[in-house]
């Protein structure tokens, strides 16, 4: 199985220029924790979650009004729509992340959860496995 068969292909994208506050709410709004951020003509320039906001946002003093281009991270772990399911488990794995922006020549086409493929009644135990080891710990417990 393909990514394009498992993908997301309505994603809701936010520009460089929107603001944190802007993009929280849509996160809020649409039950997500991160957008992709595209240009006007759908290139992927970036990803922005949850925490992008909180740790490189409100911890460093920026507000709701500063821009997602101070907060996203850039050039985002992709792949494309002809990726095996396999390999897409295998890289979220080894990034330790749970979403996958979906380009085709740069241009966003979907999104690629760990729970677009959990549903998946004959990759549960991958997606499991995945889960697993983006759970663990980046670094020890202080």
């Amino acid at each position: 199985m393909k990514v394009r068969d498992a993908m997301t292909k309505e994603v809701k994208v936010a520009r460089e220029d929107s603001t944190i506050e802007y993009v929280a709410n849509e996160m809020k709004n649409l039950n997500i924790g991160s957008i992709p951020v595209c240009d006007l003509n759908n290139k992927l320039l970036g990803i922005v979650t949850d925490r992008d906001i909180v740790v490189r946002g409100l911890s460093q003093g920026k507000g709701g009004n500063y821009t997602i281009k101070d907060v996203m991270t850039t050039n985002p772990v992709s792949v494309s729509p002809d990726t095996s399911i396999h390999e897409a488990t295998d890289i979220m794995s080894q990034n330790q992340i749970r979403r996958l922006p979906v380009v085709d020549n740069g241009t966003l086409v979907g999104m690629l959860a760990i729970g677009d493929v959990a549903v998946r009644d004959n990759f549960i135990d991958q997606a499991g496995d995945a889960l697993s080891s983006i759970s663990e710990p980046s670094r020890p417990n202080i």
